[in-house]
């Protein structure tokens, strides 16, 4: 068989499980203790969320000068304090916030942001500055320095994102434990296996892609076999995200040892007639996150879970001549959790007298100190290690 034809027949294996190292199944797959059953789950709002949107200062006129067009009514909104109201599609949100089960953290940002899609996601991903190009992302370096499974951090969607790659072990990307199983028991899949050995192999022939192979197998026994001991019972909506949503939830409710989970929902790029794109949007995600905590608290799993939400940048302060924004920096993240030591709001919110030279909001909170701390304090690994810097914890959980 020819190496091209083998490789093309193999994406599938190395496109959902990805392994850029020689190292024996065997190794890979023993039994590992895992340090703590905690969970991390990462929710990013792609496209950029307007954060000023989200959580509205209606008591700053500044605000309302600048978007006299999509400025939401004081009267529309779900007020947390005196001066910061949710935007009306985050009910469920709110509840959460007077619940104590959500942290807001404002400003956050980086030095130098960088204004597109993709680089920003690569700097969020990769826990990079923005002058800095890296090829792993933190998370994947979190699975190198452990040393664990790679199903200790699944992605559910069709491909593995930049978050998730590490030097030496990646993460997986799955939607479905069942195709992912199916697709390893692939009669072809199955026939190359049988027929090539590894003493027949090396890096530089099918060694790589035989060993991704084994791998991919084995792991997808693992999480088709673990998953299938719980399936919800609650009702999700049926949109992507949701079905996202609740395969997290089934993985997290059957007890699979996987730390980190990875979910997107997109379409916050709102540079025109933003007001109900986002307004459909945000209800989405308000939705599907309700629905989610709904059952990990009846499964009983939410103690030991952590749920950050961000977005790769804000949007300008100014509203542009299309009735949307433009590209912005600074934006909010927000922790949910029943593990949090400062509930509500973390920090002060935007100054919007204190703009940068293009009129953007300052960033006051570098993510890399939330990454530290869900790293140090949550997972229960030396930060500097993964971040390839000291960043202080910020004593949120």
């Amino acid at each position: 068989m020819e190496r091209r034809d083998f490789i093309k027949r193999t994406a599938i294996a190395s496109g959902a499980f990805m392994m850029p190292k020689f190292l024996s199944a065997s190794t890979i797959f023993e039994s590992q203790p895992i340090a703590t059953q905690r969970k991390l789950v990462i929710i990013q709002l792609s496209g950029g969320n307007d954060g000023l949107n989200t959580i509205v200062p209606f008591r700053n006129d500044l605000y309302y000068q600048n978007r006299s067009g999509i400025a939401l009514r004081k009267e529309k909104l779900l007020y947390l304090n005196d001066t910061y109201g949710f935007h009306d599609s985050l009910k469920n949100m709110r509840s959460l916030f007077n619940n104590g089960e959500l942290t807001i953290l404002n400003n956050v940002g980086y030095p130098n942001p960088n204004r597109s899609h993709f680089r920003a996601t690569d700097i969020w991903q990769t826990a990079s500055s923005s002058e800095e190009y890296l090829q792993t992302g933190w998370v994947g370096r979190y699975i190198d320095y452990k040393k664990v499974n790679p199903y200790s951090a699944i992605e559910v969607d069709d491909s593995l994102s930049l978050l998730m790659k590490g030097k030496e072990l990646n993460g997986i990307a799955t939607k479905n434990a069942q195709l992912f199983y199916r697709t390893t028991q692939d009669p072809y899949f199955k026939k190359v296996l049988s027929y090539y050995h590894e003493e027949h192999l090396s890096e530089h022939n099918l060694g790589y892609l035989y060993k991704t192979m084994i791998e991919a197998k084995n792991s997808a026994n693992y999480i088709y076999e673990k998953s299938k001991v719980y399936k919800s019972s609650v009702s999700y909506p049926q949109n992507r995200f949701g079905k996202q949503l609740k395969t997290v939830a089934e993985f997290i409710n059957s007890g699979l040892e996987t730390e980190i989970y990875y979910v997107s929902l997109g379409g916050f790029d709102t540079h025109a007639n933003q007001l109900n794109t986002q307004k459909r949007l945000l209800e989405v995600y308000d939705t599907a996150i309700a629905t989610f905590i709904k059952d990990l608290k009846q499964a009983g799993t939410f103690d030991d879970t952590l749920i950050m939400t961000f977005s790769e940048f804000g949007r300008r302060v100014k509203q542009n001549a299309a009735r949307g924004t433009d590209h912005g920096t600074a934006n909010q993240v927000f922790v949910m959790g029943i593990n949090l030591k400062k509930q509500g709001m973390f920090n002060e919110g935007p100054d919007l007298n204190n703009l940068d030279t293009n009129g953007d909001l300052q960033y006051s909170l570098d993510f890399r100190n939330i990454y530290a701390t869900l790293i140090d304090d949550w997972l229960g690994v030396a930060s500097a290690s993964i971040l390839n810097d000291r960043f202080n914890s910020l004593g949120l959980v």
